[in-house]
């Protein structure tokens, strides 16, 4: 699968202490099996001139308080508190401090951010997804990306679940309905 870096970001979707550090309150193992297989995506983007964005699930304590149905506390466990360990990216990914990071409240990485305005702005209509977890943040923001008529590209061996049936209904949904799926071997630059 071919991309052209001048117009492609990397999405690295909440790899964070709270889903891949076996503290989390939503550990995965999965997520933490991810760490390394990101990490190298990561590099790999870098070195054709791809711009890497991270997402950071965050979470006020008095979100959900208010609402009438959507309540993640309620669903998940209070998790990624702002100001909290759990909400901060894991210590060894490869963060760059001139990385975009964008903070989000919910699954959607593109609901009340700045996201799209930011790929807009730097022409990029190409995105590459990795992170956790799949059938969670990552479908939810490849199909927020797919409506909103940015190229979803879902990295196979770069993206953790809880559940590896999770992970292969997330990627056979998106590449049928709104995305396309590759690994990270298949991916040429340029």
């Amino acid at each position: 699968m071919r991309v052209q870096p001048d117009r492609t970001a990397l999405i690295v979707v909440d790899m964070q202490h709270a889903f891949c550090h076996p503290d989390g309150s939503l550990y995965a193992p999965g997520s933490e099996r991810a760490l390394e297989p990101v990490a190298a995506l990561i590099n790999q983007a870098r070195e054709h001139g791809v711009e890497v964005i991270f997402t950071r699930d965050v979470h006020p304590p008095e979100q959900f308080d208010e609402n009438h149905y959507y309540d993640e506390f309620e669903r998940w466990g209070e998790h990624a508190i702002e100001g909290s360990w759990e909400a901060e990216l894991y210590e060894d990914l490869p963060v760059d401090p001139e990385d975009q990071v964008i903070v989000k409240h919910t699954y959607d990485a593109f609901y009340r951010t700045n996201l799209g305005a930011y790929l807009d702005t730097h022409g990029i209509s190409d995105l590459l997804l990795s992170g956790t977890l799949a059938n969670v943040c990552v479908l939810h923001t490849a199909g927020s990306a797919g409506l909103r008529d940015y190229r979803p590209v879902l990295v196979r061996d770069a993206i953790g679940a809880i559940e590896e049936d999770h992970r292969a209904y997330a990627l056979e949904h998106a590449d049928w309905l709104f995305g396309e799926v590759t690994t990270s071997e298949e991916l040429t630059f340029g």
